[in-house]
């Protein structure tokens, strides 16, 4: 299987930032970067009612993302607590502005 480009849109990064936990936002972003070796890893679920909207769990936090097979990249929109990570109005995100997710391994 080919490796998938990581992207993040900036209201992501700067909620990856936010996490409390120096041990946490490792975790994540080790979850994250796992992300382009399997974009639909064991645990992955679709969310119902958006298009195209995946979710992986990390410890207390979701990470929302969305998969453009036919360009082999994953972008993710979403890192937040599960209690914070689905609220109303948070679908809306743009994906124009994203930024490459580090480098490469």
């Amino acid at each position: 299987m080919a490796e998938y480009d990581l992207r993040i849109t900036a209201a992501a990064a700067k909620e990856l930032d936010a996490l409390p936990r120096k041990k946490d936002r490792q975790a994540v972003v080790v979850r994250i970067r796992a992300l382009a070796e399997e974009p639909r890893p064991p645990g992955c679920v679709k969310l119902s009612g958006v298009e195209g909207l995946y979710r992986v769990r990390q410890g207390p936090y979701r990470i929302v993302y969305t998969i453009e097979d036919d360009r082999l990249v994953v972008i993710v929109i979403r890192v937040a607590d599960r209690k914070e990570a689905y609220g109303k109005g948070r679908r809306s995100r743009s994906l124009q502005r994203t930024r490459s997710f580090g480098p490469r391994r």
